[in-house]
């Protein structure tokens, strides 16, 4: 990964367990996505500070419209 590469933000939860299957969702399409903010020390701030599951920046449009495909298929 370059210096220039830039992790946008696909998805917002308040339970680690949610966005690892987020992101594991966007592994199985081919896209490599990462869970921010699930290590807090205080696992109570969770719901004050949000896990959100990134992208690189050129994977976002697609992340998007798979999480949206996925969320109509429910």
């Amino acid at each position: 990964m370059s210096d220039s590469q830039k992790f946008k933000t696909v998805a917002q939860f308040n339970e680690k367990v949610q966005a690892d299957l987020c992101a594991a969702l966007l592994g199985d399409n081919g896209i490599p996505a990462g869970v921010f903010g699930a290590d807090s020390s205080y696992p109570s701030l969770g719901f004050a500070r949000p896990i959100e599951v990134k992208v690189n920046e050129s994977d976002y449009d697609l992340a998007m419209s798979i999480l949206a495909a996925a969320d109509k298929a429910e």
